[in-house]
């Protein structure tokens, strides 16, 4: 039996995991933000940082309009994104870009096994990259660190 076949997309654990985005409210007064769409399924986020002195995320909000694979990969990418640079973003989402596409194993990031499920469906890997790309884009071009 096939990984699709065993496990399904939308589990109890997944499911679970959009409540956790409450815990990180959007903040337009955060001092960066970045809005990104998927192209494939529609999924939105609005995504709110600021940046401390080392240029590493202090503060992270997020909005996110998508489906249960989209909400529960933002919450993933929320829980262990504090703290981290840009370059360490686009390094993640560069490996997790690859996963997604069967060309290399799922790269270190807190609780990731938890999209397994989302691998056989192509039409959610750009709503899973998303929080990463929009966190990569706000990095990118941030106000000056407060």
């Amino acid at each position: 039996m096939s990984q699709s076949a065993a496990t399904p997309l939308y589990s109890p654990a997944m499911l679970s995991l959009a409540v956790e985005l409450a815990d990180y409210p959007f903040d337009a007064e955060s001092g960066t933000t970045s809005q990104l769409r998927s192209r494939t399924c529609g999924s939105t986020i609005l995504l709110s940082v600021s940046i401390d002195e080392d240029r590493r995320i202090a503060t992270l909000g997020l909005r996110v309009t998508a489906c249960a694979v989209g909400q529960a990969a933002a919450a993933i990418f929320a829980s262990a994104a504090i703290g981290r640079d840009g370059a360490g973003i686009a390094e993640a989402r560069s490996e997790i870009s690859a996963w997604l596409a069967g060309e290399g194993d799922r790269p270190d990031w807190p609780r990731l096994e938890m999209l397994d499920p989302a691998l056989a469906h192509p039409g959610r890997h750009e709503a899973v990259l998303l929080p990463w790309k929009a966190a990569e884009a706000a990095l990118s071009n941030p106000v000056d660190a407060r």
